[in-house]
C-alpha cells in the first residue's frame, strides 16, 4: 500500500540521520571545553598574577640587598718559596800594601787582570834598605870581633884565677907553719877571690857578645826578608779589582788608615751572597739548604747556591738573620757588588690559611674579616694575620678552610646584615703583550 506524501510528513518521527547526530555531539563537546576553559582561566590567572607579584617582590628585595664578592678561604701550600734580596761579594777579597819603603820600579798588573798565587804584581826600588843591610852586616862583623876579644879576656881571667888559687893555697900552708903572718895569707886569699870575680865578668862579656851577634843576625835576616818584599806578590789566585800605584810612586811600608793600598785582589771563582732572613722564616734556614740566585741582568737563568753559614743571632734593629749563600761562578758571569734575588723553598709543617689582602680591615680591636654564613648572613670575625704577600695575606687564627670571606668591604657590611653573595669575576687576558690580571 502506498502512502501519500502528506501522510509521511505527519506520521510518527523515525530515527535521526547519521550526519545530524555527529553534529550534535561535536556541539556538546565544544560547549564543554569552552566551559572548562572559562573555569580554568578564572582560577589560574589570579594565582599566576599573585605568583608574579611574589617573584617580582622577591627580586626587588634581592636587588636591594648589598652585593658582595666572596672567595673561599684556602690553605697555603706546604712548600713555600721565599724570595729575598741579596748582595754579592767575592769569596775572598783583600788589599795589598807595601812591606818595604821605596819607589815603584815596575808595575806588572792592572785592574781586571787575573793573577795566580805568588805572581809578581810590582817591584819596589829601596836603596835605603840596601844601605841598612850593609850597615847591619858591618855591625855583625864588629860583634863577632867583640866576641873573640871577650873570649880571649875570659881565657886570661881563667889563667889568673888558677894562679891566684895556687898562690893562695901555698901562702895558707906557710901561714899555718908560722913562716908568714896571717895578714899575708889574707891578702892572697882576697886576691884569689878577686880573680874569681874577674873570670865571672869575662864569661858574662862572652855571653853578651854572643847575644849581640844573635841580635845582629836577626836584624840582618829581617832586612833581607824585607828586601824580598821589594817584589809585591799576589797572596792568592784572583782578579785585580783596584790599582792605586804606578811607576815612580812613593810607597811606605804598613797598612795604617793614612796609607793607600797598592792593589786590591778578589777571588771570584766562588761568590758569597749575603741575605737578611726575617725572623718568621729564620728557623727554616740552616747550612746546606739549597737555593737559587737570580739577577735582573740574566733573566730566565738561575744560578744554584747553598747556605754555607748563618750568624746564629738576629739583628736587634731589623730582627733578621744574616745568612751567607755560596754559589759557584766558573764562567765569571757574576761580579762582586751585584744585586741579586735569592729564592729558598721552605717546607712548613703547619701551613697557614690564605685570604685576599682586600678581605680584612684594621679596627680598634685588631684586624677583622667579614664571612658569609648560611642564609647569606654576615659575621665579623677577628683574625690573627701572618705574612703579607701583597695580593694575599696569611691568617694564623680565626678562620677555617672553606669559609667564604667578603673582599669588597664597605660601611654597609656589618654583623648580621643579609647580603647578596657573588663570585669574583674571572680574570681576562690583557691585550697584546699583556698578562692575566
Amino acid at each position: 500500500m502506498k502512502l501519500n506524501p502528506d501522510e509521511k510528513d505527519n506520521g510518527a518521527a523515525g530515527p535521526l540521520p547519521p550526519d545530524r547526530g555527529v553534529r550534535k555531539g561535536l556541539f556538546i563537546a565544544l560547549v564543554s571545553v569552552a566551559l572548562l576553559g572559562v573555569l580554568w582561566t578564572m582560577g589560574y590567572l589570579p594565582r599566576a598574577a599573585r605568583a608574579r607579584q611574589l617573584i617580582a617582590g622577591a627580586q626587588t628585595q634581592q636587588q636591594t640587598l648589598p652585593s658582595v664578592t666572596v672567595v673561599p678561604v684556602k690553605e697555603a701550600p706546604a712548600e713555600v718559596e721565599l724570595a729575598l734580596p741579596g748582595a754579592i761579594q767575592a769569596d775572598m777579597e783583600t788589599p795589598v800594601f807595601a812591606r818595604a819603603d821605596g819607589y815603584i820600579k815596575r808595575r806588572l798588573a792592572d785592574i781586571g787582570d787575573r793573577v795566580k798565587a805568588g805572581q809578581i804584581l810590582a817591584e819596589i826600588d829601596s836603596p835605603e834598605l840596601d844601605q841598612q843591610i850593609r850597615e847591619t852586616e858591618a855591625a855583625l862583623k864588629r860583634a863577632q870581633s867583640a866576641l873573640q876579644q871577650a873570649q880571649a879576656a875570659h881565657q886570661q881571667a881563667l889563667a889568673n884565677l888558677q894562679l891566684a888559687e895556687v898562690t893562695a893555697r901555698r901562702w895558707e900552708t906557710l901561714v899555718g907553719k908560722g913562716v908568714l903572718s896571717r895578714q899575708d895569707g889574707d891578702e892572697k886569699r882576697s886576691a884569689y877571690e878577686a880573680r874569681q870575680a874577674d873570670a865571672a865578668a869575662a864569661e858574662a862579656n862572652v855571653q853578651a857578645a854572643r847575644d849581640n851577634i844573635s841580635a845582629a843576625e836577626a836584624t840582618l835576616q829581617r832586612l833581607r826578608e824585607l828586601q824580598s818584599f821589594r817584589q809585591v806578590r799576589a797572596p792568592f789566585e784572583g782578579v785585580i779589582t783596584a790599582r792605586n800605584v804606578d811607576v815612580g810612586t812613593l810607597v811606605t811600608a804598613g797598612s795604617g788608615s793614612s796609607l793607600r793600598e797598592m792593589f786590591r785582589i778578589a777571588r771570584i771563582q766562588t761568590l758569597r751572597v749575603f741575605v737578611n732572613v726575617p725572623q718568621s722564616e729564620a728557623p727554616a734556614i740552616h747550612p746546606g739548604l739549597p737555593c737559587l740566585v737570580e739577577l735582573e741582568e740574566y733573566r730566565g737563568r738561575r744560578f744554584p747556591g747553598q747556605v754555607s753559614r748563618t750568624s746564629n743571632s738576629l739583628d736587634p734593629a731589623s730582627r733578621t738573620l744574616l745568612t751567607e749563600v755560596q754559589t759557584p761562578n766558573p764562567g765569571g758571569m757574576l761580579l762582586p757588588g751585584m744585586y741579586a734575588t735569592v729564592r729558598f723553598k721552605l717546607l712548613r709543617e703547619n701551613p697557614p690559611l690564605l685570604i685576599p689582602s682586600a678581605a680584612f680591615r684594621n679596627t680598634a680591636k685588631g684586624p677583622v674579616v667579614a664571612t658569609v654564613r648560611e642564609g647569606s648572613i654576615v659575621h665579623i670575625a677577628p683574625v690573627k694575620l701572618g705574612r703579607d704577600y701583597g695580593a694575599q695575606i696569611e691568617v694564623l687564627e680565626g678562620l677555617k678552610p672553606g669559609q667564604k670571606v667578603i673582599t669588597n668591604l664597605t660601611d654597609e657590611i656589618a654583623e648580621g646584615v643579609k647580603v647578596r653573595p657573588a663570585a669574583p669575576p674571572k680574570p681576562t687576558a690583557a691585550k697584546q703583550g699583556g698578562v692575566a690580571q
